[in-house]
């Protein structure tokens, strides 16, 4: 037997001569294939659908019958109505089974397959019956098959649904406003997106916002930080390798544009590109190709790239560093991130967003916020953007007792080590509150304290590894086992 199961059939058909040519053609199979109904219109037809959805499996319809509605008026009305069914049309309209301009239109309707009634020497079955029979089961694999597809969508789209969730863009100020009519603006074309803004005001999120947006959101948002990559390993990163292309080379590795086929490659910080890689970035713009080390022939990709930076890429193209061709491949769309001090009327909303998730992330009680507390919190320029936000409300939590006062938004923003009384400090350390804790322990705090420090008070990551003297890749390593990334 070609099926297990039996197959439910709507059949409409105004001449009981042609339904019952479709009853003896099924006949040999009427255990599984199974005629529920038969309706003479359009109608009644319709109305049986929409009483029993999930009863039908397939409809057989004959494309001419009595009514106002009928043909591919009909077939588009069953499909609104279960998307996932599927017709058959049978027809006496043609004979001619060459008739393309005919099976398009009703393809166009939503039909899966036609067949002719009958030519002049068959008068008790359905043309070609063993196609009718095969298409029958066909046209069952095939529902089953969409219903699954139509579920898997469905797990995507919450998927991202809940992405979404997680990566709210928080705020109400004009600002913001127009900056969400940009990235849904953006989300709706395929060209590459340039994003600019200070560090600390969430370009990521942007980038995140236009990939899961956009009509590329059920693939890969892959993201790199241009400046945490070591300039001698970032090409073979990006592009990968083949096997023995180097010494050391003892596999072959797929770069990230690979990796991220199909969807979008976030590239933030792009300013810190060496030049090498500026080039084989713009062959990628350019042509759609990527040359990967070891390999002589070249590997055609489909990725849209979103990049970002916090420098002026202007002045980068004046000094020589950046590249004037790459910079107008990139600079398609631009989105501006505004600083946190030129939208203070969200400071209260992404104050309350950010302490309810913390509250949640850490088991602790909801604070208030006092009215001097979220006045100190207006008022402050936030050199850090949202980022040093965020971190001083964390070190606020600690820091308050079931009550946020501005002293503790003060003393968050100070410093750990800022708050100790004169009799309990060396060096403006309080050793009282930190007497228990390990030397590795007390290391990893001053350092992390005082990379806040430099962090907040330099316009990027660059500027900051600058002045601590280091190469940005390290600076961006150091944060990332910090726990400032």
């Amino acid at each position: 037997m070609i099926f297990q199961e039996n197959i439910n059939i709507l059949l409409i058909e105004d001449e009981e001569f042609d339904a019952n040519r479709v009853k003896n053609t099924l006949k040999i199979f009427d255990d599984k294939l199974v005629i529920k109904k038969i309706f003479s219109d359009g109608r009644s037809a319709l109305d049986e659908l929409r009483k029993n959805k999930l009863l039908y499996e397939v409809v057989i319809m004959d494309y001419q019958i009595i009514g106002a509605l009928s043909g591919e008026a009909l077939i588009k009305k069953i499909k609104e109505i279960v998307p996932e069914i599927q017709i058959i049309v049978i027809t006496k309209k043609t004979v001619n089974i060459t008739d393309f301009e005919f099976a398009n239109r009703l393809i166009e309707a939503g039909a899966m397959w036609y067949c002719t009634k009958y030519p002049a020497n068959i008068s008790q079955y359905i043309y070609q019956p063993t196609d009718f029979i095969l298409s029958i089961i066909n046209a069952y694999e095939k529902r089953k098959l969409e219903i699954e597809k139509r579920k898997s969508f469905s797990k995507l789209k919450l998927s991202v649904d809940e992405i979404l969730a997680g990566k709210q863009i928080i705020g109400e100020s004009e600002a913001i406003k127009k900056m969400m009519r940009q990235i849904e603006k953006a989300a709706r074309q395929e060209a590459t997106v340039l994003i600019y803004g200070a560090s600390g005001t969430g370009k990521e999120l942007v980038a995140t916002h236009i990939h899961y947006l956009s009509a590329r959101k059920y693939e890969k948002f892959v993201r790199v930080n241009s400046g945490s990559l070591p300039k001698d390993l970032i090409e073979s990163e990006l592009f990968g390798y083949e096997k023995g292309a180097f010494t050391g080379a003892s596999g072959s590795k797929i770069g990230l544009f690979e990796a991220a086929d199909n969807g979008s490659l976030f590239l933030d910080e792009i300013g810190e590109l060496p030049p090498s890689a500026q080039v084989k970035l713009l062959r990628v713009l350019q042509e759609g190709e990527i040359d990967k080390i070891g390999r002589t022939s070249s590997i055609r990709v489909n990725v849209r790239i979103i990049a970002a930076t916090n420098k002026d890429l202007f002045q980068e193209m004046k000094n020589k560093r950046f590249r004037e061709d790459l910079f107008y491949r990139l600079n398609v769309i631009t989105i501006r991130v505004p600083l946190l001090k030129e939208r203070k009327m969200d400071i209260p909303r992404l104050v309350q967003f950010f302490l309810a998730k913390y509250v949640d992330e850490m088991s602790l009680e909801a604070p208030l916020v006092s009215e001097n507390a979220m006045r100190f919190l207006v008022d402050y320029d936030w050199p850090g953007n949202v980022r040093q936000l965020q971190n001083v409300l964390q070190r606020a939590l600690f820091l308050a007792d079931r009550r946020i006062e501005a002293e503790d938004v003060q003393n968050a923003l100070g410093g750990a080590f800022e708050e100790a009384e004169q009799d309990l400090s060396y060096d403006g350390i309080n050793w009282e509150n930190y007497n228990s804790l390990s030397w590795r322990e007390m290391e990893r705090g001053l350092k992390k304290s005082y990379f806040k420090f430099i962090r907040n008070k330099t316009a990027s990551d660059t500027e900051a590894a600058r002045k601590l003297g280091l190469a940005p890749s390290n600076y961006y390593r150091a944060c990332k086992d910090l726990g400032l990334k």
